[in-house]
């Protein structure tokens, strides 16, 4: 089941420096790759920049050509109403299962739903995704966001 969901993240090491968050956005326009979803974390000297794309692998290839620190994980993603309680009872189910979530962050979908990204232990991902499924919870494929 974790290679039918998984979807691959890049994390990209950021100096927290005037300009730097732009050279990652112009070198992914400049080469056509579209940002689908992204998060950012941020320390006095540095940030993680987290991005779901639609080429993965061609974004990391040009961002590591273009000197950033690369790295990619698999997260999954789940599709909810967009709704007071929709994340909670997502959320919920993961640590009756002894699921751990490392991080997570969303964004609105289409009309009335919201995409929820999660990342976990990769030990544990298959078991989220099971424990997930069972609850009645929509999982999405990885062609949403490479499309």
């Amino acid at each position: 089941m974790r290679q039918q969901y998984a979807v691959k993240q890049l994390s990209i090491f950021l100096e927290n420096r005037k300009g730097r968050l732009l050279e990652v956005t112009r070198t992914l326009s400049d080469a056509g790759i579209n940002i689908r979803a992204l998060a950012m974390a941020e320390s006095a000297e540095f940030g993680i920049l987290r991005i779901v794309v639609n080429n993965p692998e061609k974004a990391k290839s040009v961002l590591a050509a273009n000197g950033f620190t690369v790295k990619e994980q698999d997260v999954f993603a789940v599709k909810v109403d967009d709704k007071p309680g929709s994340f909670c009872r997502v959320v919920e189910v993961l640590p009756k299962n002894d699921i751990n979530i490392d991080y997570t962050y969303a964004f609105v979908g289409e009309s009335a739903h919201a995409v929820l990204l999660f990342k976990t232990p990769d030990a544990l991902m298959e078991k989220a995704l099971a424990a997930l499924k069972d609850a009645g919870v929509m999982l999405v494929e990885p062609m949403f966001f490479y499309s």
